[in-house]
C-alpha cells in the first residue's frame, strides 16, 4: 500500500503541475494518473488501497466540504435567496428529464433505464466545484452577488437529491413499487442533516469557548465528528433518511457563525490537508474509470451526455430568472454547474452490480461523464471567472 500511495502522490502532483503549466486544470493530470496507474491500464496500484478507495474518496470529500462550511457565511447565502434554493434540485431535474427524452432514441434503452442513467450523471461534483468556488470567494470574484456561495451550497444539496432519486428508480427497476416515501426522503434527509450539523457546530463552538486547545486538536476533533456523520448516514440508510455530507458542511457553517476567528484558522488547517486529499481523491476516481467502456460507447453516449448538459444549463437559467445577475454571470453559473466526478465514480457501477439490464450502458455513460465534464467544467470555470464575474474591492 505504501508504494501505491507514493506513486499516487508523486505522479499525481507531477501531472497536475504539468497541466497547470499548460493552462489547464490540474485535476485532469490527476485523473489521467489514476487511469494509467489503475487496474484497467498498468495495474500498479495495490489491491489493498483499491479496496478502501471508496472510503478514501469519501474522506477527501469530507475535508473539502468542511472547508466549504468554514468559509460559508449563512448571511451571504441568505442574500442569494430563491436562486440558491432552486439550484439544489431544478438543474438536476432538468438533466434527468433531458436524459429521459434523449437516451431512449440514442442508446436504445427504456424510459426507466434512461431515468436511472440520468440520475447517475445528474449529480454535480462538490470535489470539483467547491475548491473552485472557495478560490473565487478568497479572491472576491462574484462575491458581491453571492455567486460562489450559491453554487457551492447548491452543489452539496444537489447530490443528496439525485442519490435519493437514483435509489427510487433502481428500486422500481428491481420490481419495487414507486412509493411517496421515496420522495419524502429528500426533504427529511436535508432537514435532518442540517439540524444535526448545526447542533454539532453549536456544541463544538461552546466547547472551544470553554476549553482552550490547539488548533490542530480542534481540526482533529471536527474531522472525527465529520467521519461519524458519514458513518451515521450509512448506518441509518434503511431506517431514517439522513445526509451526512450536508451535516458536515452545515457544522462548519455553524462554527463560522459562532467562532469566526477560529473558523478562519481551522479553514487554513484543512486547506493544507486538502493538498494531499485532492490528489488522493482524483487519482482514485481515475483508477475507478474503465476506459474500455468509454472506448466502446461510441458517439451516441457522448451525444446523450452533451444533450443532457444542455438541459441542465437550461435548468440553471430557470433558477436565475428575475435575479440581478447579468448574462455573463448567468453563463458562468451554467458552466460552473456542469462538472461530474465523485458521485458517478461511487454509484456508476451499482446498476451493473444489481444485475439490471441497463448496467453496462449506465456505467459507460458514467465513465464518459467523468472524462468529459470534470475537465471541461473545471476549464470552463477557470476560463470564465475573470471574464464574467466582477471582482469586489
Amino acid at each position: 500500500m505504501l508504494t501505491s500511495i507514493a506513486l499516487i502522490m508523486i505522479f499525481g502532483l507531477a501531472l497536475s503541475e504539468i497541466f497547470k503549466k499548460l493552462m489547464l486544470p490540474g485535476l485532469i493530470g490527476m485523473l489521467i494518473t489514476g487511469i494509467v496507474l489503475g487496474p484497467h491500464v498498468l495495474n500498479l496500484l495495490d489491491d489493498s488501497i483499491l479496496s478502501v478507495s471508496g472510503d478514501l474518496r469519501e474522506a477527501a470529500l469530507v475535508i473539502i466540504l468542511l472547508r466549504a462550511g468554514l468559509a460559508l457565511d449563512p448571511g451571504e447565502l441568505k442574500k442569494a435567496g430563491r436562486p440558491a434554493a432552486l439550484m439544489c434540485f431544478v438543474p438536476a431535474c432538468f438533466e434527468i428529464a433531458g436524459m429521459v427524452l434523449i437516451a431512449p432514441g440514442l442508446l436504445n434503452i427504456s424510459v426507466l433505464d434512461a431515468a436511472i442513467t440520468g440520475a447517475v450523471v445528474g449529480a454535480v461534483s462538490p470535489a470539483v466545484i467547491v475548491p473552485k468556488m472557495l478560490f473565487l470567494m478568497e479572491n472576491k470574484y462574484g462575491t458581491n452577488k453571492s455567486i460562489p456561495q450559491m453554487i457551492m451550497a447548491g452543489a452539496s444539496v444537489d447530490d443528496v437529491f439525485v442519490i435519493v432519486l437514483f435509489t427510487a428508480f433502481t428500486g422500481i427497476a428491481q420490481g419495487d413499487k414507486a412509493s411517496p416515501f421515496s420522495l419524502f426522503k429528500i426533504p427529511v434527509s436535508i432537514i435532518s442533516g442540517l439540524a444535526a450539523g448545526i447542533s454539532a457546530g453549536l456544541i463544538i463552538s461552546l466547547f472551544f469557548k470553554k476549553a482552550h486547545v490547539r488548533d490542530s486538536v480542534k481540526a482533529i476533533l471536527i474531522l472525527s465528528v465529520s467521519f461519524l456523520f458519514v458513518a451515521l448516514e450509512n448506518y441509518t440508510e434503511n431506517i431514517f433518511p439522513f445526509s451526512g455530507l450536508l451535516a458536515v458542511m452545515s457544522m462548519g457553517a455553524a462554527l463560522k457563525r459562532k467562532r469566526g476567528e477560529a473558523a478562519k484558522r481551522l479553514s487554513g488547517k484543512f486547506s493544507k490537508l486538502w493538498v494531499a486529499a485532492e490528489v488522493m481523491l482524483f487519482v482514485l476516481v481515475g483508477a475507478a474509470v474503465d476506459i474500455k467502456y468509454a472506448a466502446s460507447a461510441g458517439a451516441m453516449a457522448v451525444a446523450a451526455i452533451f444533450g443532457a448538459l444542455i438541459f441542465r444549463m437550461a435548468g440553471v437559467g430557470v433558477c436565475l430568472t428575475k435575479t440581478k445577475l447579468n448574462k455573463r454571470e448567468r453563463l458562468f453559473c451554467s458552466a460552473a454547474y456542469t462538472p461530474k466526478a465523485t458521485v458517478q465514480a461511487a454509484i456508476g457501477s451499482v446498476p451493473l452490480a444489481m444485475g439490471l439490464s441497463c448496467g453496462n450502458i449506465v456505467l459507460t455513460v458514467a465513465v464518459l461523464a467523468i472524462l468529459i465534464t470534470a475537465p471541461l467544467g473545471a476549464f470552463g470555470i477557470d476560463f470564465l471567472y475573470k471574464r464574467c464575474l466582477e471582482k469586489e474591492n
